[in-house]
């Protein structure tokens, strides 16, 4: 595959419209357009917050080129676009080797020889405070993990605006139904792939995952600086930061965009280069997803609407599932997280079916629980966290029956300090950015 670089080609914005164009080619390939429509500012944006809504801009430009880039993952990225900072030159170069690291692993490529940013002998810009509003801006998945952090928001009295990524035909069915569930106000942002990217990938372009939560998350932090807000506060938990594997002292992690390495990157740049008074962080990092699914089982308004699976977040819409595929990891993980939560009927009746006793799942649960080769590539808890979560259902009397509690509850070691192993799943974590305030706020909802 002799395409040449990766050339970061231009990007446009049309105000009236609120249309961001980027404009990606390879030297000797195909060329995509991509198009991102956000929602008009209400408010009079000053001098400083246009070079910084510019400087955000650029950096959504930078990262959401990784779509088009793993086609043919040449060695060379240009930016003939701007003048690029080595800052931000090495900013994008560690999200997109660390960000494509299973993209890499399933294509059998080293991309610590490939991505290689040029950058120009120009210093980084040096942001400003800008006269933002006292609002937090928080993006809504669908899943637990967001639901569990605008509820505590709105308990606190905190001003809260949902923010939601969706493509030309709309957002996906469950997150229109949890800003329905929470009675908040929303901002919608379309993202629309380059169309002829589906067209290069069937002929025979290198394809996989992308750290698609880096480019939501610059597309968030251009949606509040355009309507003012002073913080995005996302809802990413600490195991996040855990990777599937390791190969050759390098981590693979499918969820390397929404580490904690990740954010404390993000966080260093915004307030760097592009609004220095916009926090930008998540508000659950201190938790383990067991803690998060503690917390959500008393959200009850939520329990019929929320669902997680990715078959159910397709980019096209007619493709979309409407219910938990109950045969995925990511169904197994969150059935199973809820499992000592939740009561056995009522769990049951979300998914449409009893995962833990079907028979057939016992390998994809044994993955989970480290009793296989490797986490599963998906947005799933820490192997430990599931093997006490499997435990706890096999020490109990619901689920110690059910045919694959059963039967990995045997293979799982028992260590005789569980009970306080299980415990510790509950304690908030050290490593995290959530502001004081903030903190007494995830605090307060225990």
């Amino acid at each position: 595959m002799n395409s040449g670089p990766f050339i970061f080609e231009r990007y446009e914005y049309e105000n009236a419209s609120g249309t961001l164009q980027l404009h990606y080619r390879f030297e000797q390939g195909p060329a995509f357009v991509e198009k991102i429509v956000f929602p008009r500012a209400e408010r009079a944006l000053a001098h400083g917050d246009l070079a910084a809504l510019d400087a955000s801009f650029r950096l959504i430009f930078l990262l959401a080129g990784a779509s088009y880039y793993k086609t043919f993952a040449p060695e060379q990225l240009l930016c003939p676009a701007f003048a690029l900072d080595k800052d931000t030159a090495a900013f994008v170069e560690k999200t997109y080797r660390k960000g494509l690291a299973e993209f890499a692993y399933n294509n059998k490529l080293d991309l610590s020889k490939l991505v290689n940013l040029k950058a120009d002998t120009v210093p980084p810009r040096t942001a400003s405070p800008l006269a933002l509003s006292r609002r937090s801006l928080v993006p809504v998945g669908g899943g637990k993990d967001s639901i569990v952090t605008l509820e505590h928001l709105k308990e606190a009295g905190e001003p809260v605006t949902l923010f939601a990524l969706g493509s030309a035909s709309g957002i996906a069915k469950p997150i229109e139904q949890t800003i329905k569930v929470s009675g908040l106000s929303s901002l919608h942002v379309a993202r629309t792939l380059s169309p002829n990217l589906a067209e290069v990938n069937n002929s025979g372009a290198y394809n996989g995952h992308v750290p698609i939560t880096a480019i939501l998350s610059t597309i968030a932090v251009a949606t509040a600086i355009l309507h003012g807000f002073d913080a995005v506060i996302f809802s990413n938990e600490h195991s996040a930061s855990a990777p599937n594997l390791w190969m050759n002292e390098s981590e693979i992690n499918h969820q390397y965009s929404k580490s904690f390495d990740f954010e404390m990157d993000l966080f260093n740049y915004v307030t760097g280069q592009i609004a220095s008074n916009l926090r930008v962080f998540s508000f659950l990092r201190p938790c383990s997803e067991a803690e998060i699914a503690r917390r959500f089982a008393r959200y009850s308004a939520y329990h019929d609407v929320f669902l997680s699976c990715n078959k159910a977040f397709r980019q096209d819409a007619a493709t979309r599932a409407t219910h938990w595929c109950c045969d995925c990891p990511k169904c197994r993980f969150v059935f199973l997280a809820l499992a000592p939560f939740l009561a056995k009927e009522k769990l049951v009746r979300i998914f449409g079916k009893n995962l833990l006793d079907d028979a057939t799942q016992k390998t994809g649960f044994a993955e989970l629980c480290g009793l296989a080769k490797h986490k599963p590539f998906e947005c799933v808890g820490e192997t430990g966290e599931s093997a006490l979560l499997m435990e706890k259902l096999f020490r109990g009397d619901e689920w110690k029956n059910d045919a694959v509690v059963a039967e990995l509850g045997k293979q799982l070691h028992q260590p005789k300090d569980f009970d306080q192993l299980y415990e510790a799943l509950f304690a908030m974590g050290a490593d995290h950015n959530v502001p004081d305030k903030y903190m007494r706020m995830l605090d307060a909802g225990r």
